[in-house]
């Protein structure tokens, strides 16, 4: 069984004890059920912006903790303070270190969030909108084609804008219409090995009316300038800031070269 695989097992189980916990119908009560979403779609199209999606993540299945004790409030406020278009925040706490509260927290911030996480049942979506993320994350590699159109129908339904992530051609066919941005992870989440030629080699065959993001392996800013030139408006980057002992810091480092070369 591949890593993808066990976290799928694993998520299946965990949801159905979290609808035992609380209800779907608990979860329209919460203090964000009702709140306007942010649209990262429109934060990445600004004339201005950096285009980072600017990720918080504690650890990751092959390399461990990547930065245990990490303040997700300190975080991301010096994500957002230092031009952010949007947040990533995980909440898989088994394999990644995260949680719901940390989304909650970050919801502190007035920019995007997106719910980082296996999105596998309408009831997640449901908590993502609960929790305050503006935007949800659906796999291709973990879902059916039908399955990803029901879930993105759902999420707009209640007001969430939805990214689609996908690894290789035989997933483009799960992009729909519901799907607001479709981003290109450069891990193979089987393997989780990277190479930053996948989101070069799709880019042209995404459709135009598609925002595209590129995911993981971003860590200087030659990259960002090569997936530009592809026509990629988002760049989702956590390790290359988590790594570090001021992740905050190092993102502001990172924006500044952006601004000097490109």
């Amino acid at each position: 069984m591949d890593i993808l695989q066990k976290i799928i097992t694993y998520k299946k189980e965990e949801i159905e004890v979290r609808k035992l916990l609380v209800p779907a119908e608990e979860l329209k009560y919460s203090e964000y059920f009702d709140r306007e979403g942010l649209s990262l779609k429109q934060n990445l199209l600004s004339e201005n912006s950096t285009g980072i999606i600017a990720e918080f993540k504690r650890k990751s299945p092959s390399k461990g903790f990547i930065n245990q004790h990490a303040d997700v409030v300190q975080v991301t406020k010096d994500y957002a303070a230092y031009g952010a278009s949007g947040l990533s925040v995980l909440t898989d706490h088994h394999f990644f270190g995260g949680n719901t509260e940390d989304l909650v927290k970050a919801r502190i911030n007035n920019i995007p969030i997106l719910r980082k996480d296996f999105i596998i049942d309408p009831y997640q979506i449901l908590a993502a909108k609960a929790m305050g993320a503006d935007v949800i994350l659906l796999i291709a590699a973990c879902l059916q084609v039908n399955e990803v159109k029901d879930l993105a129908a759902y999420a707009k339904e209640i007001g969430l804008e939805v990214l689609l992530e996908l690894h290789d051609e035989n997933e483009l066919r799960h992009i729909c219409n519901d799907v607001d941005m479709v981003g290109i992870n450069n891990r193979n989440l089987k393997t989780f090995a990277v190479d930053i030629n996948r989101s070069l080699q799709l880019s042209t065959l995404i459709p135009a009316d598609k925002i595209k993001i590129a995911e993981s392996g971003i860590d200087n800013t030659e990259t960002i300038k090569r997936f530009k030139k592809a026509g990629y408006k988002g760049f989702l980057i956590g390790e290359t800031f988590m790594k570090t002992q001021n992740p905050g810091q190092a993102f502001k480092k990172f924006v500044t070269e952006i601004k000097n070369k490109i």
